[in-house]
């Protein structure tokens, strides 16, 4: 009887545990989601332009950087629904690679860009 009382007890404790740190890391991840809100509203208006494609995982990755707030990117998807092509759009503007970003001077940058690059050049916030 001790032991079974042990074990429920010492499972409760365990499952409590994870999900108070399953708690704990949503929240974390939320402030750091919204935290970037701003600073992403901040590139779009800007003029900066993001260029990339659904199926790259460097333009996935680039997007991870900013959690939610990624919904606030100037993004611009480059592929074809198929994966096959490029969008007009991007011929247009001469997209080669991804991602690239296009910046308000007319300069370019490709690969993935730390925030604190976008940061420089564009002049926003990044908040700490």
């Amino acid at each position: 009887m001790n032991k079974t009382k042990f074990f429920i007890i010492f499972t409760v404790i365990i499952v409590l545990l994870v999900g108070g740190f399953g708690v704990y890391m949503t929240k974390a991840n939320i402030k750091q989601s919204t935290k970037l809100d701003g600073f992403a509203q901040c590139l779009k208006s800007s003029g900066v332009e993001f260029y990339g494609t659904f199926w790259c995982s460097h333009c996935q990755n680039q997007k991870k950087l900013f959690g939610s707030s990624k919904q606030y990117l100037p993004y611009i998807e480059c592929s074809t629904p198929d994966g096959t092509g490029q969008l007009q759009v991007c011929k247009d503007k001469g997209i080669e690679g991804y991602p690239t970003w296009i910046f308000k001077d007319g300069s370019r940058l490709s690969g993935e860009l730390s925030l604190q690059t976008l940061a420089e050049k564009t002049n926003c916030i990044l908040p700490e």
